[in-house]
């Protein structure tokens, strides 16, 4: 009978480096969203591909009308005094859940249009 000295652990190594690459592939794909925003459903909506050169700032508004500004809860008057400080060429993303007041909606679009930001991006779910 013939002595095994050492282990080969190339074919170990190979089924790791497939997984680790099954988990990193799927973890960009897991999206956390702390706020449970119900956002309304559309037929002709299109896949929502965030900026590589910068990151976009993000505006949430919940199903009680309270504003969030990058998922923290904001007063209209400090979202303002943000917003005149933001580049006009600013990317901006919008998530309003469902139930809100449209003049929530209103409220913040008006606020970005009188600051003259215009690169507007509205997320909605497509409908099945």
């Amino acid at each position: 009978m013939k002595r095994f000295d050492s282990i080969n652990v190339i074919p170990l190594i190979d089924v790791m480096l497939v997984l680790l690459a099954i988990v990193l592939t799927t973890a960009s794909f897991i999206v956390k969203d702390n706020l449970n925003i119900e956002l309304p459903e559309t037929q002709s909506t299109q896949s929502y591909v965030p900026p590589v050169d910068e990151k976009p700032v993000k505006f949430h508004i919940d199903q009680n009308n309270v504003f969030y500004l990058n998922e923290e809860p904001q007063e209209m008057a400090s979202i303002d005094g943000f917003l005149a400080r933001l580049d006009k060429k600013q990317s901006i993303v919008i998530q309003v859940d469902k139930s809100a007041d449209f003049g929530s909606f209103v409220k913040l679009i008006d606020a970005l249009k009188a600051q003259q930001l215009n690169n507007l991006t509205i997320l909605t779910k497509a409908s099945s």
